[in-house]
């Protein structure tokens, strides 16, 4: 079994994520793979990762957006290794390139309402 190196966020990058996935109904943060991740019932929904040094969310997309956003922004978005061929899309989140964190949120947004159950969807619809 490999070991994966433990990642290490930033906090001004973490507390933004983290405060965005976790106001999410039954949202948790884990480690997975050592890189902070955020889940509902098990499933992943956004993850950092440090490609090239750099920090990145991983999130999962409906069809076609990954190709929207990379398309769109090949300098703020890209596919991730491993999850990339299953739509997942990564934005870079370089603090000195100020990420737009409102459509961060949009992004992971999506994403938890992807994996979701529907009832938890619907929750946070009435909210």
């Amino acid at each position: 079994m490999s070991e994966h190196s433990k990642v290490t966020v930033d906090e001004a990058i973490l507390a933004p994520v983290r405060a965005i996935c976790l106001a999410y109904p039954e949202a948790i943060e884990t480690e997975t793979f050592g890189a902070p991740t955020f889940q509902v019932r098990s499933k992943n929904f956004a993850m950092l990762h440090q490609p090239e040094g750099r920090t990145a969310v991983w999130c999962k997309a409906p069809p076609g957006a990954q190709a929207a956003y990379v398309t769109s922004e090949p300098d703020r978005y890209y596919a991730p290794p491993y999850l990339g061929p299953k739509g997942w899309v990564a934005a870079w989140l370089d603090p000195e390139r100020t990420p737009d964190w409102d459509e961060i949120a949009a992004i992971i947004d999506e994403s938890y309402r992807l994996v979701a159950p529907k009832r938890l969807v619907a929750r946070l619809d009435s909210e």
